[in-house]
């Protein structure tokens, strides 16, 4: 049987240390089961994952806010071929999900079987922690 025609990628891997100061509360919540977004209190932009400055009108003045967990998945994909950072995770599949809040987010998506994911599903955000030990989130079904 002959080979298919192919080229190698080429490894990358990047570690860095991320500064989280000024988001701090988010990734602190995440431990209490709760996830949060910015508020812009000059200019009301709601911003997720949250933000320290309003890139709508500059300001860095802004407030918490605890969203709530039901959101509406818009569109989905199943990771078959993973990074090399997610390769010891099974196939996975990731979504994006509008909150009543009107923010977007990219979660994972876990619970359901390929088959049973539709867009338009109502689904829950929850907080959790990752394999690695990192506060995360990530869509569960409701």
């Amino acid at each position: 049987m002959a080979s298919m025609p192919s080229i190698k990628s080429r490894e990358i891997k990047i570690v860095q240390e991320m500064p989280i100061s000024k988001t701090l509360k988010f990734w602190e919540s995440l431990k209490e089961g709760k996830v949060y977004a910015t508020k812009c209190r000059k200019c009301g932009r709601l911003y997720f994952p949250p933000s320290a400055d309003c890139s709508e009108c500059l300001c860095s003045d802004m407030d918490w806010v605890e969203l709530s967990s039901e959101a509406e998945i818009e569109t989905f994909t199943h990771i078959v071929f993973r990074p090399t950072s997610f390769c010891e995770y099974k196939p996975y599949t990731v979504a994006i999900g509008k909150l009543k809040e009107g923010v977007r987010v990219l979660a994972w998506l876990t619970g359901f079987k390929l088959s049973q994911i539709k867009v338009g599903m109502k689904v829950k955000l929850v907080a959790k922690i990752s394999q690695e030990g990192n506060p995360t989130y990530e869509f569960v079904p409701l």
